[in-house]
């Protein structure tokens, strides 16, 4: 994190925890600081996503397991609400009954793996990553280079692929739901008419509409979380300036309330969101069974 002998600065604090556990194609440890390197593989959202997504669909097969007839208890009440929620939310944009049978439990997955994804971001900033450094010097390796983000929406590699996942269903159902050569003529003739001419301007217009939708679905989540994210490091820094006695009485008061503020404010951040991208998701695969 710092040359060894002196704690790190403010900049290399946060650079630090900018860092992803990353391995190559190879699977050996690497350390790259582009933002998007298409030859390495960020680990821990891997991981992370990985492990969450299986605790949400646990979460949600206990409460199946346990619902009853009767008067539901809590857990079982806000399962079943968020259920009905989201049910609601397919019927409005998917008016195909078969199609809601896929799309509507697959809303309600994006909603519960997104808002557990988003929530990580509450666990104190140092930590995962404290834990992570011992376990690495237990290993024999330099705890300077235990680089670990704990926010996969904060990686614009995972947020691009779960955009990228619902563009391809997109493409799937406008082909289940309109034919090949129905969907072929809608790219051509949309938005602008049939008119031969109009075909390449057309097409071109549908590649856009296709690409600007699957980046500002992905980015929107992102941007959110990582800005979030780097907030909390302003706010641990000032705990840590604290520690280091770099300060009066003030900064502990402040790291105390900016800290508590912030911690309730990004509840809603991290819950509208999950909300945001499964309404998206839902909006673009309702618009994928629709004819121009």
């Amino acid at each position: 994190m710092a040359a060894e002998g002196h704690a790190p600065t403010a900049s290399e604090y946060i650079v630090h925890h900018l860092q992803h556990w990353q391995v190559d194609w190879s699977l050996k440890p690497v350390v790259q600081k582009a933002i998007v390197d298409f030859g390495v593989i960020n680990l821990d959202s891997v991981l992370y996503a990985l492990i969450i997504g299986a605790l949400g669909c646990f979460v949600l097969w206990l409460a199946a397991r346990k619902a009853t007839a009767g008067v539901p208890g809590r857990f079982q009440a806000a399962v079943e609400m968020l259920v009905e929620m989201v049910d609601n939310q397919a019927k409005a944009n998917i008016h195909n009954a078969k199609s809601r049978k896929f799309i509507a439990p697959l809303a309600l997955t994006v909603f519960v793996w997104i808002f557990l994804l988003n929530a990580m971001d509450m666990l104190p900033v140092d930590l995962l990553p404290a834990i992570w450094s011992k376990a690495y010097a237990a290993m024999g390796h330099d705890p300077h280079h235990a680089y670990m983000r704990v926010v996969p929406t904060a990686d614009l590699s995972t947020t691009l692929g779960l955009s990228t996942s619902v563009l391809l269903l997109c493409l799937i159902y406008s082909v289940k739901i309109k034919g090949l050569g129905g969907w072929g003529h809608e790219l051509i003739s949309a938005p602008f008419g049939a008119h031969p001419l109009l075909w390449p301007i057309n097409l071109l217009m549908q590649i856009i509409e296709y690409l600007a939708k699957t980046i500002s679905h992905g980015m929107r989540l992102f941007g959110n979380m990582y800005a979030g994210e780097l907030v909390f490091m302003l706010i641990a820094l000032m705990g840590g300036a604290m520690a280091a006695s770099l300060s009066g009485v003030l900064l502990p008061i402040g790291h105390i309330i900016a800290g508590t503020i912030w911690a309730i404010f990004h509840i809603l951040v991290i819950t509208l969101q999950a909300f945001i991208f499964m309404m998206l998701t839902l909006i673009y695969l309702g618009q994928a069974h629709e004819a121009h």
